[in-house]
């Protein structure tokens, strides 16, 4: 790894640091933490799921994407004391500039795989360049032989980057995943993976806690003469199921700029995928870069059609998994 000049990089960090306190007077706590001991009742209970970054492929910031937001993926889920992250996509910049408020920080944070949207937010994500905060980094080997630590890297190094991965201050720990691995996170947090077709692979999550199960599987493309039994394992009676949609079914097919092989499906699939594995609440996710807030309303409205308990990913909202049910905000 080529060594940066350590006054510019001490600058570097510094300034970011300093401008994400800026930007974070006025913001509250992503999750706020537990106030009661493992097993008690309130906060320590809750089991909340934030979306900051909800678009695929490439950030879509402007006029027409306003609503549903323009960064590309990143999921929080607190399950009582414990942070869990999903993927660092642009998303995970402003969940960054939220968790700036929370000195010192412990996070879990998960990545599906490697391609530039779902790592591109790393980065920026300022917590980890102060000391003090401690993350644990997991992700599958990828099929190079390549770990999680090394991709990430790789994308910090001259001349892609100014600052390499190894001025990030905070305690970085990193684990690489086995397929179809079970690990457990303190007490009361369950999290299973699972394979996902997509080129280059990727890993699904399986998240359980206090009784509730929440399945984050994107980037996965459907199969044409069946569904995906991995995927209906991995999503088995889910109380949320996060999937990837990214197209329609005439987008897919479509005999001019078919979508056959891009590794992403579509959102009658993922009905089709959360009838059969009983999902109780399905949430479309990785919105195509080309699909306005106009074209994500008509694509919603058809949506719960078909599936009633279900929504659009949109940027800024909070799952609350409930023992009546699935609340949605906005």
């Amino acid at each position: 790894m080529p060594d940066a000049p350590s006054s510019a990089v001490s600058s570097a960090a510094s300034s970011a640091v300093s401008s994400a306190v800026s930007e974070t007077a006025n913001l509250t706590a992503a999750c706020p933490p537990a106030a009661t001991p493992s097993g008690g009742d309130g906060l320590a209970d809750d089991f909340l799921v934030r979306f900051w970054g909800v678009r695929g492929s490439i950030p879509t910031p402007g006029r027409s994407t306003v609503r549903y937001g323009g960064n590309t993926p990143c999921v929080e889920m607190c399950c009582g004391s414990q942070r869990l992250v999903f993927d660092g996509g642009t998303g995970i910049r402003l969940l960054g500039q939220h968790l700036i408020r929370e000195l010192p920080v412990e996070g879990h944070i998960f990545f599906t795989h490697s391609h530039w949207d779902h790592i591109q937010g790393f980065p920026f994500f300022t917590p980890a360049f102060i000391r003090g905060n401690t993350f644990h980094i997991y992700g599958k080997v990828a099929p190079n032989g390549a770990s999680i630590r090394e991709r990430l890297e790789d994308q910090m190094l001259h001349p892609n980057f100014p600052v390499p991965l190894r001025i990030m201050g905070a305690t970085l720990v990193f684990h690489d995943l086995e397929p179809d691995a079970q690990l457990q996170l303190g007490d009361r947090v369950m999290i299973e993976t699972g394979m996902l077709n997509h080129p280059g692979e990727a890993t699904g999550y399986r998240v359980t806690f206090g009784g509730k199960t929440v399945v984050y599987a994107t980037d996965t493309e459907h199969y044409p003469d069946r569904l995906d039994e991995s995927l209906l394992h991995l999503a088995r009676q889910a109380d949320v199921l996060i999937l990837d949609a990214t197209y329609t079914d005439e987008e897919y097919w479509s005999p001019t700029s078919s979508k056959v092989g891009w590794g992403h499906s579509t959102w009658q699939e993922a009905v089709k995928l959360a009838r059969a594995a009983d999902v109780k609440f399905l949430v479309i996710f990785h919105h195509d870069p080309v699909h306005d807030d106009d074209f994500l309303d008509r694509v919603g409205a058809e949506v719960q059609t078909c599936f009633p308990h279900s929504t659009m990913a949109v940027e800024g909202m909070v799952l609350s998994l409930r023992p009546e049910g699935v609340q949605v905000r906005l």
